[in-house]
């Protein structure tokens, strides 16, 4: 039987005495925020090595690849608390180090690598500023470059760790990018390194 949620309240309405011993409470919770802010990335945010020839890269250990930076701008309404993390969205294929965000895969399933970042030359508003991070929600926080899925990163005064209001953050995010020993992988066809991120915005 198919019935709309206003004959099912209904019902509840003419049965107390059959109700009135078990009730559950729900809340609907959130946060309108006054302010909004934008992250921008330079080159459309994407790194690209190129080519690598495999006999180039290391057989028996990891390659570490040349670090890239990209530059990294945030721009918000006015003086807003703010955290960055990523979301890995090649989740599962790290190589290497799983704190780091994933590659992608061969043919045959095999990890090619990892990737990690780090914000580096911090400014808000016009003053050296510092990247904090927490693993707790922000509960705590330390003095920290990394900008990861694991935890949450915020910016503090140079002198402190504890999140301030920015207007304008700039930074250079910095890629590391490490490709797994060639023994480890299958090579007979070109292998695209396939790591993927989103960096989320929140408001603290």
């Amino acid at each position: 039987m198919n019935s709309s949620p206003a004959v099912f309240l209904a019902t509840l309405l003419l049965a107390p005495t059959v109700l009135a011993a078990s009730s559950t409470d729900f809340a609907v919770t959130g946060t309108i925020t006054p302010n909004a802010c934008a992250p921008m990335l330079s080159s459309g945010g994407v790194v690209d090595y190129g080519k690598m020839p495999a006999k180039e890269l290391n057989a028996d250990r990891p390659t570490s690849l040349p670090s890239q930076t990209m530059q990294m701008e945030i721009l918000c309404d006015a003086p807003t608390f703010i955290a960055l993390s990523t979301i890995d969205n090649r989740a599962g294929t790290a190589a290497i180090n799983p704190n780091w965000h994933g590659l992608g895969t061969t043919a045959n399933d095999e990890k090619l690598g990892s990737a990690a970042f780090g914000l580096y030359n911090t400014t808000a508003d016009g003053l050296v500023v510092r990247t904090i991070t927490s693993d707790d929600g922000g509960a705590t926080w330390s003095p920290s470059v990394v900008l990861g899925h694991n935890v949450i990163t915020s910016i503090s005064a140079a002198t402190n760790a504890t999140p301030i209001a920015v207007t304008r953050f700039n930074a250079n995010l910095r890629v590391y990018t490490m490709v797994d020993g060639t023994d480890r992988l299958t090579v007979l066809d070109e292998v695209p390194l396939d790591g993927h991120a989103t960096v989320q915005l929140k408001y603290l």
